[in-house]
């Protein structure tokens, strides 16, 4: 897979986020059950986890929070996979 780069983000509610990736893919993904460790802490807030920018084609917050853009894509092309890991 080439290299994939977020390019459009929307904060739609809690913690679900409407991406456009750099193939023109675009899909919803729930990042609340992905909120693991000291770093991500902070994303459990939903007012912070909206606060998100897109820098270095990926999300990223002001704490330097962030996820891989291949990660994001996984999860916005499976999303039935998302709903087995509540």
């Amino acid at each position: 897979m080439p290299f994939i780069h977020v390019i459009k983000a929307n904060h739609l509610r809690s913690h679900r986020i409407w991406l456009e990736f750099s193939d023109g893919f675009s899909g919803e993904i729930d990042l609340r059950s992905e909120l693991r460790g000291e770093v991500f802490e902070a994303l459990k807030d939903p007012l912070y986890f909206g606060q998100f920018q897109i820098e270095g084609g990926t999300l990223t917050w002001p704490n330097s929070a962030d996820f891989a853009p291949e990660f994001l894509y996984d999860l916005a092309k499976h999303p039935v996979s998302q709903a087995k890991s509540y």
